[in-house]
């Protein structure tokens, strides 16, 4: 169950990446809600994912909290 979670969670944030805020405010949901292991598996992925997305850069500062 808990991989179904963070599954979802990376689909979300791709269906929001358009804007910045609301990704933001996403990614602060999945902090809040995934397993430590999974917050930094979600880390990895959004490394990747923000490469060709300039505008999402700041949010990767979420996760060094």
């Amino acid at each position: 169950m808990p991989r179904a979670m963070l599954d979802y969670t990376k689909t979300i944030l791709q269906k929001v990446s358009f804007d910045a805020k609301l990704f933001a405010r996403e990614l602060q949901k999945a902090i809040s809600r995934l397993l430590p292991n999974e917050v930094e598996e979600l880390k990895i992925w959004l490394q990747f994912y923000v490469v060709d997305k300039p505008e999402l850069h700041s949010t990767i500062l979420l996760l060094k909290t």
